[in-house]
């Protein structure tokens, strides 16, 4: 399938009448990619002009497009078809090595915890900014299964490989302190403060306050770009 969202009337007809669906949920999967030399020519093409011009997927000599070249549609039948297939001889290649359970355990890792809960914080826990910061900790943990949530004397940390969040809960708002340069931080609203040079609680030269649940969608889109640097895709 094309990346573009306007898809013709003939891959609207290949795709069926849920092809809106089937666009966007199987467009970036395993099933739906492949390598090829000739992807300005294919651009939005059909299927089967796609497979049958002059370096189509009937000539292609990968591998990992053998089978394409011999279908007469493409559609979510034949892309989950695919990624189940990809994904077998995947499993093949990259096996899970056999290791015992006695050496797995020297290596595993050891979660430390301060003791500390949200009982010894009372603004978060039964105060005014309780609701508030349920709904912050919701949305942070799931941004991704790796982030953790650690309380700490002062203020409560969210990780991913470190820090990439700290909460300082105060009477009317939520201070948070975000782990990363004040120059590499996008707000388009100007709300974020430089602490690169004043003392506080939490990691981060970036500050930014969280005051109502109307602030939050502003104020997780600054959270995630602290977020996605730490992991790796924000530029570094």
């Amino acid at each position: 399938m094309p990346q573009n969202e306007n898809l013709s009337l003939t891959w609207i007809a290949e795709l069926g009448s849920d092809w809106k669906m089937i666009h966007e949920t199987w467009l970036h999967t395993l099933g739906n990619l492949t390598l090829t030399g000739y992807n300005s020519e294919y651009s939005s093409r059909s299927f089967k002009e796609k497979r049958d011009m002059v370096g189509g997927f009937k000539e292609s000599p990968l591998k990992l497009n053998k089978g394409i070249g011999q279908l007469d549609q493409w559609n979510e039948e034949a892309i989950k078809e695919r990624a189940g297939r990809l994904a077998d001889i995947a499993l093949e290649v990259w096996t899970a090595p056999n290791i015992k359970n006695d050496l797995l355990e020297v290596y595993k890792f050891k979660d430390v915890k301060s003791g500390y809960t949200i009982e010894d914080h009372p603004y978060i826990h039964t105060g005014s900014m309780h609701e508030l910061f349920e709904a912050f900790r919701k949305e942070v943990l799931a941004l991704d299964p790796c982030v953790t949530e650690e309380f700490l004397k002062l203020y409560v940390a969210y990780k991913a490989e470190t820090n990439f969040v700290d909460v300082v809960p105060q009477t009317k708002r939520l201070r948070l302190s975000l782990n990363m340069s004040f120059s590499d931080i996008t707000d388009p609203k100007g709300l974020c403060k430089d602490v690169s040079n004043i003392g506080r609680w939490g990691n981060g030269d970036v500050e930014i306050g969280l005051a109502s649940l109307d602030e939050l969608p502003y104020v997780m889109g600054l959270v995630r770009q602290s977020f996605e640097r730490q992991m790796g895709n924000g530029g570094y």
